[in-house]
This record gives C-alpha cells, structure tokens and sequence, in this order.
C-alpha cells in the first residue's frame, strides 16, 4: 500500500501528533514516526468488516467462538480454516509507545515497510560498472578471490576482503558471462575499495600532465541503485489476569489490563533492542585491539587509567570512517561497569536524553556523550564481563539508509489483541509487532566496529 501523500505532508501531520503523546521532538525520528503511523493509519482503515450474505441477504451472523486461521496446506490446495471476524486491532497510541521506548531504534536508521513485504533501495558506487552476468555489459573492474587470467591486469588487492581486484582486458566472448572466467566476480564498490590511480596517470596515483590529459578519456564511476527485498518477522507474547484482580486492584487505583499491556509493552521493546544489538555484534568487525588495563604504574589515578578506554573508542568511530568512508561512529554501547568508569573520566559529560515519557526497566538507556559520540548501556551484558572479566565495548555509525549498515524496517510495532477467555470469563491481551531488520550495503560490517577491555577496576 503506498503512501497517497508527500513526506513533507505526512510529517506536517503526524509529527504533532507524536510529540505530544511521546515527547519525542528529535527530526529524523519523527520523521520515520510519522511515515508509520500513515501506513498504520491505511492500514487499519483497510480492514472493515462487511455484511454477510449467509443465511439471508445483508443478515449480520453471529461471530461465534473466537479462533485463529490454520494454515494453507502446504501444497497450495485450498481447505485452509478460517478464523473468526475479530478484528486484531493495531493500537497506534501503543505503536508511538513502543517506537518511543525502543532506544535501539535511535542506532539504525528506520525505513517503514507499508506491508509485510517489500524492497529496501540503497546507493552505492562501483568502479566503470555493468553486469557480471552479461557479456555485452560486461564490467571493466571486478574482485575475485581467484587470480587473474589471461591478459587481464591485476590493479590491487581489496582493502576490506583481501580479494584480488582485476581490469577486464580480454572481454568475453559471445555467448559467454565475467562469472564463466571469475565464479565469484564481483563489482568493485568504489568508497570501501580504492584502485590507484584510477583517475590519474599510473598505478602510484601520479596526476596526468595536461598534453596526456588532452588525449585521455575519462574513466567512468557509476551510481548504482541496489534493492534487496525483505519479508516482516515477528515478536510475540500474552498475558492474562484474573477476574479477581481485576475487581480487587481497582481499590488501589490500578488498572490491571493497562499494567498488562504495559508489562507487554516492555517485553517488545527488550527483544527488538536485544535483536539489534546481537546483530550489530555478530557482523562487526575487530580491527582494534584489546585494551588492558594496568593500573599499578607510579602516578596513574583511576581516572588515568580508565581514559585510555575513551582513546579506543574513538579510535574505533574513526576506524569505521577509514573502512566504510562514509563517516565516523557515532554511537557506542557498554555495560553498567564500563558505563560507570567512563562517568567518573574528566571530561566525559553526563547528558541524559531528554523526553518526556518514562525509561522502561530493562531497555538499553543513554548515559552521555563524548567527542560527538553517544554512549549507551546495555543492562543486558553482565556488571563484571564474560566469564573472562572482560568487557565488550560496541562501536557504530548510524547512516541515512542509503549506506551500508543495519536498516529497520517496521510493518507493525504493536499489533494487540483483547479477549475474554471463555473457560475463566478474564481478560487476557496478546500483542504483537512485525518487522524486517536487513543487513544493506556491499560491506555491512564496516559501520561497526567491537572491542574487550580487561583488568577494568573502579
């Protein structure tokens, strides 16, 4: 389904609407916020429930047991179950919730998906690009693990994945493929990679005097367009209270249903940040070495000591600049240990988000920011470290999208279902949210960078 309005007008909309029920005032948020819950909006306007022609013409029927639809057989043939016509209503006021306490979100960049399927379209740059699978379209650079054939001239080695980067010089043959000479061809992506000299007189970079530039023509850089097509996965979970607990909390002022939804509410936000974060960890690389501590040296203080745990942490945010040259880290997540020797550094500054709505227990939280870095806890690692005492720190760049990284791509953030159980007459609420979380770019792992720092003391 797509959008029927411009983002400007989406944003113009919605942006009030989500500040004032979230706090969030921050742009880009808001931004992707409000081209949810347009979608949201679409979606739930979508799904009306009609007249029944059964038994009689426009006769309401009975809606009967509450039940999920079964499964198409899996051969395709019909004789699936239907479900009940209740209705799963989405909940936008506890979609904004969830979206708003989800601090990893503000780690990757957020794409809304307007269905359960769709394409992610991402930029990037190749070296005189074309296809490797078509002959007549045939790049003149590509990367390959094996090594040069024939006349072809190899110009240097990739400083990402060590492959070989090879200049095409005997083109196929009619009928023939790149992929028929390199199985493993691929383009040359032209900010992660660099061939020498590409744009001047030789491979040692040396600029063209002006007579050879007269007669020389321009070697050509692509912008090419990738899409990736991505599916909505889910979370879910439920939970239930008693009549009694309903009758007896009101004494108190309490709300059981809502404390429910709230507890839910949190469980969503916990697995989608974990979600992100053990991504972020399994695809980030190790170019910088383990930090460790000695705080025994004359002199030192604490304080000293621990700085040398900031130094590696921008070192890391300007190693994703010199790998992915699109830009430093800006990002970094620790555990309450770290967390606590950094606040206790000189210079490190407290500066907590500011909102309005309440830290859920439990979800990752900002705690500072250093040299343009924000720094974030994950409650979830352990206080002492691995069952070394060593503690991971986690380095990242959050893009615009359009680079390579994590993207989030949600359908649904909260999907929520009231009943009335039939056995016991109580309520019990299920919720629900869908999204796709999608590795982009040639080199993903490049926006992230990880780390151990050992013999940590406070």
């Amino acid at each position: 389904m797509a959008n029927l309005l411009n983002e400007a007008e989406i944003k113009n909309t919605w942006a009030p609407i989500i500040s004032e029920a979230t706090g969030i005032n921050e742009s880009s948020k808001l931004a992707w916020m409000s081209t949810y819950c347009h979608n949201h909006k679409l979606y739930e306007d979508a799904n009306i429930m009609s007249l029944s022609n059964n038994p009689g013409p426009m006769n309401l029927t009975g809606m009967g047991a509450v039940s999920f639809p079964a499964g198409a057989p899996a051969n395709g043939a019909a004789g699936a179950a239907q479900g009940s016509g209740d209705k799963a209503p989405t909940l936008l006021p506890l979609a904004m919730q969830v979206a708003a306490q989800t601090i990893g979100l503000d780690l990757v960049p957020v794409v809304p998906m307007a269905g359960p399927m769709g394409l992610l379209s991402y930029l990037d740059f190749t070296y005189e690009g074309g296809t490797v699978a078509l002959g007549a379209t045939a790049p003149t650079y590509i990367k390959s693990a094996l090594a040069k054939a024939g006349n072809d001239e190899l110009v240097g080695t990739s400083r990402i994945d060590g492959k070989n980067i090879i200049k095409i010089v005997d083109q196929p043959a009619a009928g023939e493929t790149i992929a028929d000479t390199y199985a493993d061809a691929a383009l040359v992506a032209a900010l992660e990679d660099h061939i020498a000299g590409f744009s001047g007189a030789d491979a040692n970079g040396k600029p063209m005097s002006r007579e050879v530039g007269e007669r020389t023509a321009d070697k050509v850089m692509g912008l090419s367009l990738f899409s990736k097509s991505v599916a909505a996965e889910t979370f879910q979970v439920a939970a239930a209270v008693t009549r009694e607990q309903v009758q007896d909390l009101k004494q108190f002022g309490v709300d059981a249903v809502a404390q429910v939804e709230s507890v839910l509410t949190n469980e969503l936000t916990q697995s989608i940040n974990n979600h992100i974060l053990t991504k972020m960890r399994a695809i980030a690389e190790g170019g910088i070495s383990e930090v460790a501590l000695d705080y025994t040296q004359g002199g030192n203080t604490y304080g000293d000591v621990n700085r040398r745990i900031l130094t590696h942490v921008l070192a890391a945010a300007n190693l994703i600049a010199n790998r992915g040259r699109r830009g430093a880290g800006n990002f970094a997540v620790v555990d309450a240990k770290l967390a606590s020797a950094l606040q206790g550094v000189a210079g490190f500054v407290p500066n907590p988000m500011a909102n309005t709505f309440n830290q859920v227990a439990g979800a990752i939280y900002p705690v500072g920011s250093v040299a343009g870095i924000n720094v974030y806890t994950d409650p979830n690692l352990s206080f002492d470290g691995d069952a070394a005492g060593k503690h991971e720190i986690l380095v990242g760049r959050k893009g615009d999208g359009n680079g390579a990284g994590l993207v989030f791509m949600p359908y649904l953030m909260a999907e929520s279902v009231q009943m009335i159980a039939e056995g016991t007459m109580a309520p019990k609420v299920a919720v629900k949210s869908r999204y796709a979380l999608v590795e982009a770019g040639f080199h993903p792992e490049t926006a992230y960078q990880k780390f151990k720092v050992s013999g940590l003391k406070l």
